[in-house]
Parts: C-alpha cells; sequence; structure tokens
C-alpha cells in the first residue's frame, strides 16, 4: 500500500495527541508537520507497520518518536517500580551519532509526560547505563552491539516490546548488522509494531525489508534517492594531491562573500581524517576530527565544539553522515566520495535541512569520476562541473565563480552562473548553529528528563 503527499497542511493539535506531548511539540516552536510527519503519524498512532523513505532533513525522527509516545502513553506510570517501566518501544541506530541525536528528540517531547527515555550505545562505561536499565524505562534508543550487551548482561529484557523502529534502515539491513538484529529481533514478541525509516531505501533492502514488515504502509513523500532542494550541489574537478589546498580555498572563498566558514569535511579513512583536520589547523582553520578511532566521549565534545561555533570544520568519517542534525548547517564538502552512492545523499544531507539552504561541494580526481557516475545515476541528474574558485583574485576575478560563495544580495538577485544553473536555488548567508547546552548524560549514553 503507498500514500500519495497531499497538499493540505494540518496543525499538530488536530492529530490528537494528548495535552503533555503537544505542549512539549509547541514548545520546540513547531505549529505545522513536514510531509514526512503530516502522513506517516496517522499510521504509526493506528498501530500499522511503516516504511517510510524522505530527504534527509525533513523530520524523520519526529514522524515516529511523537506517535509512539502517543501509543504508549496509556502505560505510561508514575510509579518509582522497575516493574512499571518495561521496555515498550525499541529504536536500533546503526551510529552512536544518530542514537544521541534520537534519543536527544525523544527526551524534548516525553518532557510532560512519565515515560522513561533511556539511550545506550557503545564507546562508553556500561555501569551508568546498566542502574538506568535496571529502574526501568519505557523507550530505548540503542545501537545493536551496545543493546546485546546489556541483553547478555541480563539488564535489558525485551520480552514486552510493543514497538520496533528501524531508523536509517537500509544501513541496519546490511550485512554487516543482519546477524546482531536477527537475534535482537528473535527476542521480541512476534505481535508487534514495526517501523522502517530511512532516506534511501535500494530494491534488495525493500525486499529483505517486507520479511520483518506486516502488511506495511508505504509512504515517500518525495523521489526516492533525492537530496532536498534546498541543497545547491557543485563539482570540482581537483587532482588528489591539491584536495587539501582546494578545501582551504573553497573556505576562503566563502568567507570573502559573507558566508559562514563552518562546514563538515567528509572522507573515507580514519588516517585520513585526521592527517586532513591537521593540515587544516595549520593552515589557520580551526578544525576537529570524528572518526571511529575516537572515544565516544572525545567524539562528542568535537561535536560540541562545533555546534556552538569555536570551532570552523568538522572533519568526519561517515559516522557523522547519518543523524547528525546541526540546526542551519551551511556547508557540506566531500574531500572524497563516498564508495557507497547512497552515502552521497546521506551526508549532504547534514546541510539544508528544515527547509534551510545549504551548499554541497564535492572534490572529485579522475580515479573518481566512475564513483560520480554512480551518484549521478542514482540522483537521476547531472551535476555541476565548476572551476575551484580563487579567491585571491577578489569575487569579480573568476567568471565561473559559482554561486555557493556568493551570497544573495538585499535585492534578491541572482548571479549569473545560477541563472543557467536554473534547478539550483539562491542562497542568503547562513548563521551559524545555536549553542547548546545538552547534559553530561546524554553524552555518556544515558536517562535525561528534564
Amino acid at each position: 500500500m503507498s500514500t500519495e503527499q497531499n497538499n493540505t497542511e494540518p496543525t499538530f493539535a488536530e492529530f490528537g495527541f494528548a495535552e503533555p506531548i503537544l505542549r512539549a511539540v509547541l514548545e520546540q516552536g513547531y505549529t505545522k508537520p513536514t510531509p514526512i510527519k503530516a502522513q506517516a503519524m496517522p499510521h504509526v498512532m493506528q498501530g500499522r507497520d511503516v516504511m517510510g523513505a524522505a530527504q534527509t532533513g525533513t523530520g524523520k525522527t519526529a514522524a515516529f518518536v511523537l506517535p509512539i509516545l502517543q501509543n504508549i502513553l496509556p502505560m505510561a506510570s508514575s510509579s518509582a517500580s522497575p516493574a512499571r517501566h518495561p521496555i515498550r518501544a525499541l529504536v536500533l541506530t546503526p551510529t552512536r551519532e544518530l542514537a544521541d541525536q534520537v534519543a536527544d528528540n525523544a527526551f524534548k517531547y516525553a518532557k510532560y509526560t512519565d515515560i522513561r527515555t533511556a539511550v545506550v550505545f557503545g564507546g562508553v562505561d556500561m555501569s551508568a547505563q546498566t542502574t538506568l536499565l535496571r529502574s526501568g524505562v519505557e523507550l530505548l534508543i540503542a545501537t545493536p552491539g551496545r543493546l546485546l550487551d546489556h541483553i547478555t548482561q541480563k539488564t535489558a529484557n525485551l520480552s514486552q516490546v510493543q514497538i520496533l523502529i528501524l531508523d536509517e534502515a537500509d544501513r541496519m539491513l546490511d550485512m554487516g548488522f543482519l546477524p546482531d538484529l536477527q537475534r535482537i529481533i528473535s527476542l521480541i514478541p512476534a505481535q508487534r509494531q514495526t517501523l522502517l525509516f530511512s532516506a534511501t531505501f535500494s530494491p534488495e533492502i525493500k525486499k529483505l525489508a517486507q520479511s520483518y514488515l506486516r502488511d506495511p504502509v508505504t509512504i515517500e513523500v518525495a523521489r526516492q534517492n533525492a537530496a532536498a532542494d534546498t541543497v545547491r550541489q557543485v563539482i570540482h574537478m581537483v587532482p588528489s594531491e591539491r584536495k587539501k589546498d582546494a578545501v582551504v580555498k573553497v573556505l576562503n572563498a566563502r568567507i570573502q562573500q559573507g558566508l559562514s566558514r563552518q562546514a563538515i569535511v567528509f572522507t573515507n579513512s580514519r588516517i585520513g581524517c585526521s592527517k586532513l583536520a591537521s593540515a587544516l589547523e595549520r593552515s589557520g582553520i580551526k578544525a576537529g576530527a570524528i572518526h571511529g578511532d575516537k572515544s565516544q566521549i572525545e567524539r562528542m565534545q568535537i561535536l560540541e565544539s562545533f555546534k556552538n561555533g569555536s570551532m570552523d570544520v568538522l572533519v568526519a568519517t561517515d559516522v557523522a553522515a547519518r543523524g547528525l542534525d546541526i540546526a542551519d548547517m551551511p556547508c557540506v564538502i566531500n574531500h572524497e566520495l563516498p564508495f557507497n552512492a547512497e552515502d552521497y545523499v546521506h551526508r549532504i544531507g547534514r546541510t539544508g535541512r528544515a527547509g534551510a539552504q545549504g551548499d554541497a561541494i564535492a572534490l572529485v580526481d579522475a580515479s573518481e569520476e566512475r564513483l560520480l557516475a554512480d551518484i549521478e545515476k542514482l540522483m537521476n541528474r547531472k551535476l555541476i562541473r565548476m572551476p575551484v574558485p580563487d579567491p585571491a583574485g577578489g569575487p569579480g576575478a573568476d567568471p565561473f565563480f559559482y554561486m555557493p560563495y556568493q551570497a544573495k544580495d538585499n535585492k534578491g538577485t541572482k548571479d549569473a552562473a545560477s541563472e543557467v544553473a536554473s534547478n539550483v536555488t539562491t542562497n542568503a548567508s547562513i548563521k551559524p548553529g545555536p549553542k547548546t547546552n545538552k547534559p553530561v548524560a546524554a553524552l555518556l549514553g544515558g536517562f535525561k528528563k528534564s
């Protein structure tokens, strides 16, 4: 079954959420849901299995968190007894960063309810998580490996789970996670509601997912495997040995045009990630690196520095390609193209979120042209190739100066290149994201309730 996007714009108040949940939503400044929320929430609240695909940054997390909270709210209890707080809903994510992001949303929306929410992931000590699980949790967000650790130690019991959610389901269902996933699902009652959400669903993943779903509602609010229309993409053909200098040129060009210097720069390897961050530091750019060799505490500290604006550039491997949500993130640079075309969609989805404008710039050498062809095939579009900007010559020196380096003027006029590239939109100067004050408990993969 498939639903079609409609043109109505309902408000959150029209979905029948309980007052404590609706109050939390409105407190976050939301009044009207995005299309994926508007189409998915009624089906989830009705107990249907759902397979939802939408572009990154369009609100997929709230599309399942809010109705889940509504569905388990009648069973919430103010009792201190752990027995009154079994795990009723389980959200599985492929990365620690995504688990933390989902949990942050869940904590905010459950703020005025008695629903206990917790997040557990690897890279940090288990003792604090163990204490939280033993005290009782209704909504648990977890990465598979760490959840299995808790199951082995008998601190997590899945026998009363009523709702299972796979976030970024395409990655959750790939061969790397499948054994852990099958073991976890075998411990969950067969009579359950199952939700799969992602930005990308390959035909193979769709077929595999059917074994976990019962008569699912399929919701696709936009063409699959597409970047948001708010993301402007450009390709610079650059030899590998000149890519570091190209990153510096791109950032300086953006500064010269009055745009934010903040950017996420993606690399394919952990070693390359660290080397590039160090090289940018030597060039006078405040940069930090996050990758799988960093401890979770280190990763969260670096992310916090980037979010509060004390760091200009976050160099990252694909650990940051999914679930990293930074308000008004202005720019993503692919220092190297990912080996999997779908990961490109997720990477550039870190910008242009929630209707904001964003720029996605890729530095491509001759050896990556096959990867670029795969990306263009997946997205069903030809990406624009332009020369690397030359900030030393000034904004008017390069006749091919491309709009990711040019802010929209006060009159709303567009530069010449944007008139030619009619498939890309103009952009106003983007401010750095707001400072955050995330409690330490969240960084440790624990419980947070305001």
